[in-house]
Order: structure tokens, then C-alpha cells, then sequence
């Protein structure tokens, strides 16, 4: 049963006075990663919103240790703060519970720029957690396209509209074979606890992208931010779901669509409240293209549905 948001613990993590803006999911879920980590983690960050408000060296918005590394690096670096601190046990130099290890990346940062060093680091099962917090598009530096990005989004870089869908990077990085992939978002933080606590105690290379609305990149009121991450779900251009050692399984209310239980809401009404879709909208042929956004939202629910029949 997933854990009540009442009774997720009173540890703070994300400290009071923070740049970040207001609802802001990513701060908001970092708040709940917290609780579920506890004090006793390491935190690195690459080029990145959370950067941006992390506030001004030697103070931090965060009360873990924060090392800031390259755009590229996420994975490897990651990789070698895992492996020091295991090393440093077997010397003896190191007493008590090894920290925790994370990486806290956007999806610039994972997507495109940082995936070759994830990739590796995957491949290798090092461990510690990966987690991509996902705004679809390089928001700190001007709302840029990327990887992440959805069909008909405008970025700066797509002023009319990306034309190419999104890729599924938790398949991804499933298919690398590591012990545990997860998907999340604020909307549903007990979800979320659920899966970093699970992820913390599995030794190993862990990932969990958790979708993360912009209200600036994607255009919507501030207020709106869970919201907007429940509407994500509910029409399914967002699925919740988890994998141990390659078995997936969906949880509410995405597993209700995956069995058929439920419709996805139809996904209009989510587009109509971004502003980001409104020039790809625009003009006689809006249904059709509203038409090729639900097709590969109908597509992605398809193939998740048949993929996690396989038992690896």
C-alpha cells in the first residue's frame, strides 16, 4: 500500500530560502527524495535548475554534501564516488552505513548530453541512484529542445512545434539490465517515497525519472504544477510504473489504464492548458495534429502494456 503523504517523515532535506522558483516540482519533489533518504546521502548535480537555486558557495539550499560536475558527467562521476566510498570501507577508513550516492540531473542531462556516461555507468552496475528529474526541454537555459521534449511542444529551438516524439528513456535504461528503473511524479508523492526508500536499499545501478511540469517552459500558472503532473497521468502521457530486475509492473492509476480498467482521459484538455502547444494547435488542421499527440500517447501505452508481459 503506498504511504500516506501524512505520515512521510518530518526530515528536511531542501532547506528554507532556496532559489527555486515558486512550484517549482523539482524542489518539491527533491523535498520528498529527502525524506526518503535521509542525511545520510551525497548529492551531485550537473549544469541544472537545481544548480541554479542551490544558492551561492559555501552556503547550500540542500543539507547533504553537493558536488556540482560537468554536463557530461553524471554517470561517471557518480560511479567514482560510489566506488571511493566502498574502497574507503575496505581500508577501514570509512565506519557506519556508506552514504547514499545520487545524482540529481535534468533531462538534458540525462537524455542527451549525459547518456554516454549513464549509459556506461549502467552497463557497469554501479551504485548508486540516477535520478532525472524531467521538465521536457532545457528550461534553465531558455526552454530548449530536447530528447525529452513531446511532438508539437514549442521551445525555443522548435519555434513552430517539435515534429518528432519524445524518446522513453526509462525503457532505456531498463534494457541496460539494472536492478531497478522507476517512473514518478508530484502529483503522487507517497508513490514516490515508495520508490526511493526501495531504491535505496537495493545495491547496485538505480534510475528514477520523475516528470517534473515547468510552469515557465511549458506555460501554465505556478499554482498549477501538481495538477498539471495528475492530468499528465490520468490521459497517460505519463505512466507510473517500476521495474525489479527487468519485471515491470504499473501502479495506480496508470496500472487501472494499462489492464483496461479505465480510459485515459482524452489528452485535449492537458494540451489546451500549456501554453507551449499553442502554435502547433493553431489552424484548420489543430484535431489532426492533436490526433498525432494521442496516437503516440496510444502507442506508448500499447507497447508498455506488451512489454511488461516479459519476464526477463
Amino acid at each position: 500500500m503506498t504511504t500516506s503523504i501524512k505520515k512521510l517523515p518530518d526530515t528536511e532535506q531542501v532547506l528554507s530560502g532556496n532559489g527555486s522558483c515558486g512550484g517549482c516540482p523539482a524542489t518539491m519533489a527533491l523535498r520528498i527524495v529527502g525524506k526518503a533518504l535521509g542525511p545520510n546521502a551525497i548529492m551531485l548535480l550537473t549544469p541544472s535548475c537545481a544548480v541554479a537555486s542551490m544558492g551561492m558557495t559555501p552556503r547550500l539550499g540542500y543539507n547533504w554534501p553537493c558536488i556540482n560536475v560537468c554536463f557530461a558527467t553524471a554517470g561517471s562521476s557518480a560511479s567514482g564516488i560510489a566506488n571511493a566510498l566502498e574502497i574507503m570501507k575496505e581500508k577501514g577508513r570509512l565506519q557506519g552505513e556508506l552514504p547514499t550516492v545520487f545524482s540529481w540531473v535534468g533531462d538534458g542531462g540525462t537524455y542527451d548530453i549525459g547518456l554516454q556516461a549513464l549509459s556506461a555507468a549502467a552497463e557497469r552496475n554501479d551504485n548508486f541512484i540516477h535520478f532525472c528529474y524531467n521538465n521536457e526541454a532545457y528550461s534553465n537555459t531558455g526552454v530548449q529542445r530536447s530528447g525529452a521534449t513531446p511532438r508539437g511542444s514549442f521551445t525555443t529551438t522548435t519555434p513552430t512545434g517539435k515534429r518528432q516524439p519524445k524518446k522513453n528513456m526509462a525503457l532505456l535504461m531498463l534494457e541496460h539490465n539494472i536492478p531497478y528503473v522507476a517512473t514518478a511524479t508530484v502529483a503522487y508523492p507517497g508513490d514516490l517515497y515508495d520508490k526511493v526508500v526501495k531504491a535505496r536499499n537495493i545495491p547496485g545501478m538505480k534510475y528514477i525519472e520523475i516528470l517534473a511540469p515547468c510552469y515557465l517552459g511549458w506555460q501554465f500558472d505556478m499554482s498549477e504544477t501538481v495538477q498539471m503532473s495528475r492530468m499528465a497521468v490520468r490521459c497517460g502521457a505519463w505512466l507510473l510504473w517500476e521495474a525489479e530486475n527487468g519485471k515491470i509492473s504499473f501502479n495506480n492509476p496508470s496500472s487501472h489504464i494499462i489492464s483496461g480498467k479505465k480510459d485515459p482521459v482524452p489528452v485535449d484538455e492537458y494540451l489546451m492548458k500549456q501554453g507551449r502547444f499553442n502554435r502547433f494547435l493553431k489552424g484548420p488542421d489543430a484535431s489532426q495534429r492533436i490526433a498525432e499527440i494521442q496516437n503516440d500517447i496510444d502507442r506508448e501505452i500499447a507497447f508498455m502494456r506488451e512489454r511488461a508481459k516479459i519476464a526477463v
